[in-house]
Parts: C-alpha cells; sequence; structure tokens
C-alpha cells in the first residue's frame, strides 16, 4: 500500500505524531510531563537512541532526532531509515495516518523522514491468500505553518513529487517482483502500455515481425530458444515547450527471465532471474514519473523483453550473429545475453538523435562481486558532466554509483578470430568489458549503470525492502529534476 502524503495546516491532540527535532531544547513547551521529558533524555542520551517511542494511551508520539555533525547525504539516509523504523512500528500498530510535525525548520530532513517511511511500506501481497499482515498506513501529514507561504508553496510541490515518485518506485518493485509464470516479455509490453495510458506518455510496441524487418538480430538471438515471443516497447513524454532540444533516451535490459540458455545456469544461480528485467521496469517506471509530474524534459523509454530458454532452436556457442546496426557478433557465452538485447535498443536509439542515452541493466555479476549491492558500477562515453551531475544525484537519494573506467584496453579481448567482435571478453574486469561491448552499438554521449547489485535483495535492507527495489527511479527521477526544473 502507498502513503499517501500531504500537508497540513491543523493538528489534534489526539493524533498519532512525529516530532521532528534537532536537540532535546527543541522540545515543544507544554506538550511533555516532567516524567515524559525523563524519559526522552534517558532513552537519547543513557542509551544513544535517536528514535524515541512515548505510548499515550489514545495515541503514538514518536520522537525523532536529527543526527548532528554529519555529512548532509548521510544524515538524509539515516532519515530515510528512521522513517522506515517509524512505519514498521505503526504498522505493528495497525495505526492508519499519522502527523509529521517539523519541531526545528528542516525540511529536507523531515521530507527525508516521510520518504522513508513511504517507500518501506510496500508489500508485494498479490499471491497471498491470507493478508492478515498488510501494513494499515495509509496517510502521512506533514504539519506547517500556514504563515510560511513561500516554504508552504515549496515544500507543497516536494510532497507532491514524493508522491508520484513513490508510485513509480512501487511499480517499478511490482514488475520486478511478479513471477515468469505470469511476467512474460508481451505481459510486460502490456503492463507498460497500461502504465503510459494512465500518465498520458506516448507507446508504441514492436512485435517479433517488426525487430526482424528492422534486423535486430541481439534480440531475435536471445529469443529463438523461447516458445513466447519477444515485445519491444517504446515509452515516450514529449510535452510542448520540453527544455532539451535532444530527448534524453532510457535504454533498460528486459530479460523477463534468465536460465542462461544453452550456457544452462546453476540452480542457485537462477533461483532470482525473474529480476533480470529490472533495468527495463526501472526505465519505465521513471518515464512514468516524469511523465506523471508534468516535467518539461523530452524523455524516451526504450525496453527490449524476452526470455532466454535452452529451447530446442536456441543460440549455442559459436554462433554468428547479425544486429541492428549490422555488426557481426561471434557469441561466445549464451548467458551474455543481456547486452545483446541492449546493444539492439542503443543502435536503435540512434533514430532519436539523442543528447544523452543511459542504460540500465542486471548485466553482471562480475559488478555485484566488485561493489557488491551498495552501488551501481557505472560507465560513461563523451559523457563526463553528465556522469559528475548523475553520481550527484546518486549521493542525494543514496542510489549511489561506483564509477570504472572505459579505457580502449578492455576492448582487447572482445576481438574476433571470424566475426567483428564477441559478446564475451575476459574473465577479469567482466563488467568494464561488457561496457565496452555496448559502446559500440553507440556514438552519442552515452551512460552505462551495472545496476546487479542493488536491483534486487534476499534481505530486507530498511526502506529498500526485500525483493525488487526500483533502483535507479529515485536516482533518474532526481538527475532529470535538478537538471531540467
Amino acid at each position: 500500500m502507498q502513503p499517501i502524503l500531504s500537508l497540513t495546516h491543523k493538528t489534534q491532540e489526539v493524533d498519532n505524531l512525529v516530532l521532528i527535532l534537532s536537540g532535546m531544547p527543541g522540545l515543544p513547551a507544554g506538550i511533555f510531563t516532567k516524567a515524559e521529558k525523563d524519559f526522552i533524555l534517558g532513552q537519547k542520551e543513557e542509551l544513544k537512541k535517536d528514535l524515541v517511542i512515548l505510548n499515550r494511551l489514545n495515541h503514538w508520539t514518536y520522537l525523532f532526532f536529527i543526527p548532528p555533525e554529519k555529512e548532509m547525504t548521510l544524515c538524509m539516509e539515516d532519515c530515510r531509515k528512521a522513517g522506515e523504523k517509524t512505519g514498521k512500528s505503526l504498522n505493528e500498530r495497525k495505526v492508519s495516518k499519522i502527523v509529521v510535525f517539523d519541531s526545528c525548520g528542516k525540511t529536507e530532513e523531515v521530507l527525508a523522514f516521510c520518504e522513508g517511511m513511504a517507500l518501506g511500506n510496500y508489500q508485494f501481497l498479490k499471491y497471498k491468500n491470507k493478508k492478515e499482515n498488510a501494513n494499515t498506513l495509509k496517510e502521512i501529514e506533514v504539519y506547517m505553518e500556514a504563515e510560511e507561504k513561500s516554504r508552504v508553496q515549496e515544500t507543497k510541490f516536494r510532497i507532491q513529487s514524493l508522491n508520484i515518485m513513490t508510485d513509480a518506485v512501487f511499480r517499478c518493485r511490482t514488475l520486478i517482483n511478479e513471477p515468469n509464470s505470469y511476467l512474460t516479455a508481451t505481459v510486460f509490453a502490456k503492463e507498460v502500455a497500461d502504465m503510459a495510458k494512465s500518465c498520458g506518455a506516448k507507446v508504441e510496441i514492436l512485435n517479433k515481425k517488426k525487430m526482424e524487418a528492422l534486423q535486430m538480430g541481439g534480440i531475435l538471438g536471445v529469443n529463438k530458444g523461447s516458445h513466447e515471443p519477444p515485445a519491444f516497447t517504446v515509452m515516450e513524454w514529449n510535452p510542448a515547450g520540453a527544455k532539451n532540444k535532444k530527448p534524453l533516451v532510457l535504454v533498460g535490459k528486459g530479460v523477463v527471465y534468465d536460465t542462461g540458455g544453452m550456457n544452462l545456469k546453476t540452480g542457485g544461480f537462477m533461483m532470482n532471474m525473474k529480476d533480470d528485467m529490472s533495468g527495463a521496469a526501472a526505465v519505465a517506471a521513471t518515464v512514468y514519473a516524469v511523465a506523471k509530474a508534468k516535467l518539461p524534459v523530452h524523455v524516451v523509454g526504450l525496453m527490449p523483453a524476452t526470455d532466454n530458454r535452452p529451447g530446442p532452436e536456441a543460440m549455442v556457442s559459436g554462433d554468428v550473429i547479425k544486429m541492428h546496426n549490422g555488426a557481426q557478433v561471434e557469441v561466445i557465452d549464451t548467458d551474455a545475453e543481456g547486452r545483446l538485447l541492449l546493444a539492439d535498443a542503443l543502435s536503435y536509439a540512434v533514430k532519436f538523435d539523442p543528447g544523452l542515452v543511459i542504460d540500465l541493466a542486471t548485466l553482471t555479476g562480475s559488478a555485484l562481486r566488485a561493489i557488491g549491492s551498495f552501488a551501481a558500477v557505472g560507465m560513461q562515453s563523451k559523457a563526463e558532466k553528465e556522469m559528475e551531475e548523475l553520481k550527484k544525484s546518486g549521493f542525494a537519494v543514496y542510489e549511489r554509483i561506483v564509477e570504472f573506467p572505459m579505457w580502449d584496453d578492455y576492448a582487447e579481448s572482445l576481438k574476433s578470430e571470424i566475426a567483428d567482435f564477441k559478446n564475451l571478453g575476459a574473465t577479469e574486469a567482466g563488467a568494464i568489458t561488457a561496457g565496452k561491448f555496448l559502446e559500440k552499438f553507440t556514438g552519442y554521449p552515452y551512460i552505462h549503470l551495472d545496476i546487479a547489485g542493488p536491483a534486487f535483495l534476499e534481505k530486507t535492507d530498511s526502506y529498500r525492502g526485500q525483493g525488487g527495489t526500483g533502483f535507479g527511479v529515485r536516482l533518474l527521477f532526481d538527475y532529470i529534476c535538478k537538471k531540467y526544473l
């Protein structure tokens, strides 16, 4: 359930309440008894708790003390985590509404707290017959004095954006969490089309015949082993008066299930391969958020989708396939399939004359092994400034990027004796050689994000939850808002 954030100028004594404070001197006068103040002080000073909970019989009061002397991005992340922890406590107590009171005039921290509370409320219960543990929190009201007109207007806009962003993240997570028994490539395309309809974006779905006409050998090659047809979804938001002369194109890997093909994965590595379309889900949700917020930016989402299976006509190692741009690729490993989908989409992006292309993909185990689930691996070509801006947004929303080099040395291992190049390079630096493979299909300013680590989590991680995290949606939405608003 997505709790809806709103701004309020009224509060009642019996409301369940969160007070955001800088320290004990910020405690509002006349609200707490001496015994309560002593309890709060003991919890904060002696037990070193930033979050204190008071049971006041007919309602609950939470006090969150903003951690002092911390770098801003770390402080904001602490606020989000405290918001998630508070939301969990409220759901355990079956609370449906909470009022968050800014007691110290720190709007950024207050909104980060609310963001964590909202994002942490996500649950995927579609296939649960019994939903007795469903979250109850439905409303989060932010209290602010009505007299502060300019601050009120800015906060109201920020809250609207938070609601849209949370909605988009929830949609992204649900797409990732859906099993392949439901979410085939064609169903994924339909889900994206429904999202586009609800936000006013334009959508086009390229079917298998259209892909054959466009000679998209990468997508079609991966699809050869499947009994389900592929789908290539194009979602576009192009408002009048867009601030970018050339569109921002987002490309997402949409492998709805990855067995590895004829280079079959072992059982443990196949367990959560429904998440191999996390990049495509993030692209769809980002374009949805941009359109829903009616941002003045031209953005295009390209989402090639198929499953990768070892059917009787599947690709095998040693095959050579002709890509959309005419390049001949020797297939070394059928489990290096995502780059083949992305390559066709990246060359197709040329038709939009993009100002910048960003792709997102759960592409390599190498990226996961290199930096774990704490960040995405990023690389860029002809987009140094844009990468720096994107990394700043990454720290702002705590969807961080670790930039790897895109040196030409890494392309050496992609050379083929029988084709233009291979789809798999050396074992070492696998995340980088995958990026170098993709770069061959670009020519415009380009950023590659390998989200294999943070896209799907085995265990709950605060407001990111368990399962699909929606990584990339908040990152890109923040980047677009800061660049074009």
